[in-house]
């Protein structure tokens, strides 16, 4: 009985070393490139890619919840991001006049787009879920495909008469002379307030990283775990199999909301194009949780963060014209790396053999 209480307070003891770990290499590089912006060390290209490795890793760790620790193949990560970022984008543009105080209309409208995301991850998840593997794959791709298209064919304006909707044209909202177009169709919504901030962007992170971990070792943590290993066992003990992973989904979909608000407000003009919110987005999100590991949290900030200043730091070198081939060839030998049976069994011989030489000392 002593041994199990020992083990048991060894394992919650590296859990919390590991987590402490993880979050004390997000507040030093915080640190670090802040004192670098504030002295003037770090270049404007540099220094502008710092929100976007914020949104990144945020999108990186809350589709990790899915990926790896759920179990599920979602390429539908860019579809909540694009509810996140237009719900909040929309408050935000018909506020700016009223609320005046930007950190007040910035919280109102990522807790907006944090509830909207989490409304779809809801509805889409009770359906959804039932799937698995490759046909989960497809269903959550399509749904951001359909989110994308959707924004895209929809106009929304405002007079003193209320809010006006159309899916044909600006003309067919049928306004009075001085009423104002918010959401234009594929132009999307212009004049959004740019809220975003390095410093908004690391409480974010610390939020979504204090949310996950604290999931994962929970015992409902436990039970999205044991789903992922073996769906029979889980249902056989009496765990609520859909709970779980509409749980799982739901709180990833939140998160990846609240990126899409951090994203809205760093641009002045959001559009819903391929490149923002379509499957290619979210395909470069799972390419982060894969090449930093799959259930490896602390490996999806470390793979986000190097992925997108990657091609941005090549632009500088003599390689600029080859930037995107230097990146696929990165790609690649990363995820040799960390996935090929060679690279892992060098791994476990040469890295680990500190730590296996110091356990068995203690």
């Amino acid at each position: 009985m002593q041994k199990t209480m020992k083990n048991k307070i060894s394992t919650m003891n590296k859990n919390t070393r590991k987590n402490l770990i993880t979050y004390a290499i997000v507040i030093v590089a915080f640190a670090v490139m802040q004192t670098l912006i504030s002295t003037g060390s770090v270049s404007s290209l540099l220094e502008g890619l710092m929100v976007p490795i914020c949104i990144y890793v945020i999108l990186a760790v809350s589709l990790n919840l899915v990926v790896g620790i759920l179990g599920e193949l979602s390429l539908g990560h860019a579809g909540f991001m694009c509810v996140g970022a237009f719900a909040s984008a929309f408050f935000s543009k018909c506020m700016r006049d009223v609320i005046t105080v930007d950190i007040v209309r910035f919280l109102l409208a990522l807790l907006i787009g944090i509830v909207v995301a989490a409304v779809f991850g809801i509805l889409i998840g009770i359906p959804v879920l039932r799937l698995k593997g490759d046909y989960l794959a497809i269903v959550t791709l399509a749904f951001g495909e359909i989110i994308k298209n959707l924004v895209n064919v929809l106009y929304i304006g405002k007079d003193e008469n209320g809010f006006h909707f159309s899916t044909k044209d600006v003309m067919a909202l049928d306004m009075e002379p001085d009423g104002t177009v918010i959401v234009n169709g594929p132009q999307g919504i212009t004049g959004t307030p740019k809220d975003a901030t390095f410093l908004i962007g690391f409480i974010l992170i610390l939020i979504t990283l204090f949310i996950v971990l604290n999931l994962i070792n929970s015992r409902d943590g436990r039970a999205i775990m044991s789903i992922r290993d073996n769906r029979i066992a889980a249902e056989s003990i009496g765990i609520n199999v859909t709970k779980y992973k509409l749980m799982a989904f739901t709180v990833s979909a939140a998160l990846a909301g609240a990126a899409g608000v951090l994203y809205a407000h760093n641009l002045s003009t959001l559009t819903a194009n391929t490149n923002n919110f379509g499957y290619n987005q979210s395909i470069m999100i799972l390419v982060f949780v894969v090449l930093g590991g799959i259930g490896n949290i602390r490996g999806s900030i470390i793979a986000a963060t190097i992925l997108t200043m990657l091609p941005e730091l090549l632009r500088g070198l003599p390689v600029s014209d080859y930037r995107m081939l230097v990146y696929a060839i990165v790609l690649i030998v990363m995820m040799l790396f960390n996935w090929a049976p060679k690279a892992i069994e060098w791994r476990e011989r040469y890295l680990r053999f500190g730590r296996k030489k110091k356990e068995a000392v203690q």
